[in-house]
């Protein structure tokens, strides 16, 4: 009986310490700077749309099909100041927009490391726009955008099931926004740089 106590003590601290790796499931909780590189055209007054940073909270889950092979769903929505610089009417508020953009990498996590386990990932976005503010102008509208993905990270692993979590994206994301009716539009990729650090619970 003490020999079988003592076993089964050792094969439950055994599945205790390999529960981490072995979990299909990872969620993570990550506090993310979206940094958009974007680029554009205004028509007919000219110049160039400029999106301002935002710093939010971010919540991603991951199904791990294999310990190499993941894939991972990101949720996440950001607050965003828009500027139409350098118009033949000069610097105009534009107003501001929420933008909610739901991506989906797969992933492949190399496993060789003891200490850390970088991985990336490829994938694709989709981008609502809501709560739009039109700012100076009358009225704005923005079309909603689909585009790639890619990623990469590390998870370092703690103690039992958790992980200390940094992660970098790269989303691209493309809209028309129309003013006034139709009056003025611009084509604006925002392209962000979305900037990643958190914890993670693997089970």
């Amino acid at each position: 009986m003490r020999l079988l106590s003592l076993l089964t003590t050792a094969a439950a601290l055994m599945a205790f310490s390999t529960h981490a790796e072995d979990g299909k499931w990872m969620i993570r909780a990550r506090a993310i700077g979206v940094i958009p590189d974007e680029s554009s055209s205004i028509t007919p007054i000219g110049g160039s749309a400029e999106v301002d940073n935002s710093l939010v909270p971010e919540v991603d889950i991951s199904y791990f099909f294999t310990p190499n092979i993941a894939v991972e769903l990101i949720a996440a929505t950001t607050p965003h100041d828009v500027k139409a610089e350098a118009t033949a009417l000069g610097t105009v508020d534009v107003g501001n927009a929420w933008l909610l953009p739901p991506t989906l990498t797969l992933q492949y996590h190399f496993t060789q490391f003891k200490d850390f386990k970088p991985y990336v990932g490829a994938g694709i976005n989709y981008t609502i726009f809501y709560n739009e503010d039109a700012g100076a102008l009358a009225s704005v509208e923005y079309d909603e955008s689909f585009g790639p993905a890619l990623q990469a990270g590390v998870d370092i692993p703690l103690q039992g099931n958790w992980c200390l979590n940094f992660d970098v994206k790269k989303i691209w994301i493309n809209t028309t926004a129309s003013f006034n009716g139709g009056a003025v539009n611009a084509d604006v990729d925002i392209d962000p740089w979305v900037i990643g650090a958190g914890f993670g619970y693997r089970f």
